[in-house]
C-alpha cells in the first residue's frame, strides 16, 4: 500500500500539526505534544463539557467532531491505540466550566481503562465526570448484551445529540440522559471489502481474498459474522438492514435518521447506490426517514467498505438532531 507520509512513527503528530494549522480558529492544543485538543472557545461558561477520544486512523472520528454542538475536546491516541490518561485529564480540565464533564466514547477496553483513570484524577481535582459508552455495532454481541458491543459509526449520532443538549446549557444529568437515549436507539452494521495498513506496520492488518467480503467486520479488523463472495450492493444492504431492523427492533411507524458511512476507500457514488436500497427497504417497512447523512463519518484508514446506522427518533431526539453544529469535519446549519 502506497501512502503519502514521511516517517511512519511521526504520522499522528504530523497529521495533528496539519490539522491545527488548517483550523486555528476552531481548534487549539492544550498540551505540548498536541495529543489533547479542544474547541478554540473552550471552556464555554455554564456548559457541560463533552470529552471524547480514541485511536487515530478513524477521521472524522474522534477529533473531527470537536466543535459547537458536538464535543468540546478530544484525547488522541496512536493509530488504533487508546489515548493515555494524561491527555484525557488535560482535555477534561480544559473543557470544564464548572458544570461537569461528560466522557463520550466507544466501548473499547483500552479506552475504558484510561478514561476511567482520568475520571478518578479529575474527581480528585473537584471536576464532576460522568461517562456514556457508545455500543452500536450489532455484529459484536447479541441483542441482550447490546451494552457490550463495539462503538462504531453510531458515535456520530451520540456526539450530535449530546452536543446539542449541552449547547442548551442543560445540566450534566440531562446531557448524560440524552446521550444514553441516543445510544440505546442506535444500531449499526458494516461490510468490509479490503484491509487497511497501519503506517508503522507497513502491511495490511488482515486479508480478504480477491472478490471476497466480510459482513459485520469491525473497524479495526475484528471478526464479523459472515465471510464470502462479494455480493451486489442491494444484497449487501438487505443483509445489513435486515439485521439492524430485527435487533432493536425497529417497527412500522418509526421515524429514523440514517447514516450511510464510507470506511475510507469507498467512493461516495457507491454510498448513494447503497442509500437507494436503504430508502426502499425502510419505505417497505413503513419507517419514515427524518434525516440522512451519507459520506465518511467514521473511517478505518483506507479500508474499503461501508456501514449503515439507524437512530430511532422521538420528538426530543429529532429536535436535538436538527440543531446546528459546526466542526472542521461536519457542519449543520
Amino acid at each position: 500500500m502506497k501512502k503519502l507520509i514521511n516517517d511512519p512513527t511521526k504520522f499522528v503528530d504530523e497529521m495533528l500539526e496539519g490539522l491545527l494549522r488548517a483550523h486555528p480558529d476552531r481548534l487549539r492544543a492544550v498540551t505540548e505534544d498536541m495529543r489533547a485538543l479542544v474547541r478554540a472557545d473552550a471552556p464555554v461558561k455554564g456548559k457541560v463539557g463533552i470529552c471524547t477520544g480514541g485511536g487515530s486512523g478513524h477521521l472524522p472520528v474522534f477529533l473531527g467532531y470537536v466543535g459547537r454542538g458536538l464535543a468540546d475536546g478530544v484525547a488522541v491516541g496512536n493509530v488504533f491505540s487508546s489515548p493515555a490518561a494524561a491527555p484525557i485529564l488535560a482535555v477534561t480540565k480544559a473543557v470544564d466550566a464548572g458544570a461537569g464533564v461528560l466522557y463520550l466514547y466507544g466501548h473499547y477496553y483500552g479506552d475504558m481503562m484510561n478514561f476511567d483513570m482520568a475520571a478518578e484524577m479529575a474527581e480528585m481535582e473537584g471536576i464532576h465526570v460522568e461517562t456514556v459508552l457508545v455500543s452500536d455495532d450489532v455484529a459484536s454481541a447479541p441483542p441482550d448484551q447490546w451494552r457490550k458491543r463495539r462503538g462504531v459509526a453510531g458515535l456520530f449520532f451520540a456526539y450530535k445529540i449530546a452536543g446539542a443538549k449541552a449547547e442548551q446549557k442543560a445540566d450534566i444529568a440531562a446531557v448524560k440522559a440524552a446521550a444514553e437515549k441516543a445510544v440505546a436507539n442506535t444500531r449499526s452494521m458494516g461490510v468490509a471489502l479490503s484491509a487497511c495498513t497501519i503506517p508503522e506496520a507497513g502491511k495490511p492488518s488482515f486479508s480478504l481474498g480477491e472478490g471476497e467480503m466480510e459482513i459485520g467486520m469491525g473497524i479495526h479488523g475484528e471478526p464479523g459474522v459472515r465471510r464470502g463472495e462479494l455480493e451486489p450492493a442491494d444484497d449487501v444492504v438487505t443483509s445489513l438492514i435486515t439485521a439492524i431492523l430485527k435487533d432493536l427492533p425497529f417497527k412500522s411507524g418509526d421515524e429514523v435518521a440514517v447514516l450511510v458511512n464510507g470506511l475510507g476507500a469507498t467512493p461516495c457514488e457507491e454510498l448513494y447506490v447503497m442509500y437507494r436500497k436503504v430508502w426502499e427497504l425502510l419505505r417497505d417497512a413503513r419507517i419514515t426517514i427524518h434525516r440522512c447523512y451519507i459520506g465518511e463519518y467514521a473511517t478505518s484508514l483506507e479500508m474499503a467498505g461501508a456501514s449503515v446506522s439507524l437512530l430511532r427518533l422521538d420528538e426530543e431526539l429529532k429536535h436535538l438532531l436538527d440543531a446546528p453544529a459546526d466542526s472542521p469535519f461536519f457542519v449543520q446549519i
